[in-house]
């Protein structure tokens, strides 16, 4: 071997941590707490594992595991990652944060969740999270307020909103009281409802009527976007104004949502698990807050409500549905 050889061989072997295994790819295990079809979620995940030159089956291998809202699943989940020897692991939302940062202390974790990861002991602050763990904050649970307060843009004369949350989520109790906050601050009355399975769901939705609820705020939570055309569908049935916290469901119908840029956050997933995986610690990484809110409005669903949107909330609209 001469030595211009032995130089690019040297290169190669020291380029980053996974080149010098014999041309082994890198596994990452994507622990989700929804189900699968997450397109616009895997999507943006792609693009920022791209963005550092990690393609799934050329240069990189992705082990998916979703526990289709059923949070008790997730914690043998990460075990069996744990138990793969993954590189990192994207835990989607604080179910699967949780899950995973039970099952390891080794191995580097990146969460995207809407709670607050400081609260929560993801994190020890979010410009040092410490140990194997950072990522992406959504922000849902904060929004809370700001979507109750967009809603009642839409319909001003609602004495009584009801509030869907999952009880089995550990986000439930520190969302629950920032609307209730909300809602004291804005004069209106909040009834909380919760919804664990699809059962719940139904019998949630036919409780508004019973409550004469004016309209109704959904939590975020994992297992509500396994049953978002559900929920869109009983919000039509039972002609009730209600927003959401991503505009997935809004695209399938619903009326309004307000959130985080899901497409940006997973990009930004995506690119925290290669840099990873370039060899950069979790504890070095500071967790990463969004600076792009969407607010979307169905117009069309807002006439069959007979909900009239205010030209001002129409201008403030990052898109509208006609």
């Amino acid at each position: 071997m001469n030595r211009r050889q032995f130089i690019t061989l040297l290169g190669a072997m020291t380029a980053s941590p996974w080149d010098a295994r014999a041309q082994t790819k890198p596994l990452v295990g994507f622990l989700s707490s929804s189900a699968p079809g997450e397109t616009i979620r895997l999507t943006a995940f792609h693009r920022g594992l791209a963005d550092m030159g990690f393609t799934e089956d050329r240069n990189l291998a992705i082990d998916f595991r979703y526990a289709e809202g059923q949070y008790a699943r997730l914690g043998v989940m990460a075990k069996e990652l744990v138990g793969r020897n993954v590189a990192v692991i994207l835990a989607s939302a604080l179910p699967s944060a949780l899950a995973a940062k039970n099952a390891t202390n080794t191995i580097p974790i990146v969460f995207v969740s809407g709670a607050d990861p400081v609260q929560l002991g993801l994190v020890e602050s979010l410009n040092r999270p410490g140990a194997n763990v950072t990522g992406i904050s959504n922000y849902f649970g904060a929004l809370g307020g700001k979507r109750l307060e967009l809603l009642l843009e839409l319909v001003p004369k609602a004495a009584l909103i009801g509030y869907l949350l999952n009880s089995s989520n550990q986000n439930a109790e520190a969302h629950s009281a920032e609307v209730r906050e909300a809602a004291r601050v804005l004069g209106r009355r909040i009834e909380v409802l919760t919804a664990r399975n699809s059962r719940e769901v139904d019998a949630a939705f036919a409780r508004l009527p019973q409550l004469k609820a004016g309209a109704l705020l959904i939590g975020d939570d994992p297992f509500y976007a396994t049953q978002r055309d559900r929920m869109v569908g009983l919000a039509a049935r039972h002609a009730v104004p209600t927003s959401y916290y991503s505009r997935d469901f809004v695209d399938a119908g619903g009326l309004i949502s307000y959130g985080s840029s899901q497409s940006e956050t997973y990009r930004l997933g995506g690119m925290y698990v290669g840099r990873i995986l370039k060899g950069e610690r979790p504890s070095e990484l500071p967790v990463v807050q969004p600076t792009k809110f969407e607010l979307v409005i169905n117009l069309k669903t807002a006439k069959a409500l007979g909900v009239t949107v205010p030209p001002t909330l129409l201008a403030s609209a990052d898109e509208v549905i006609e």
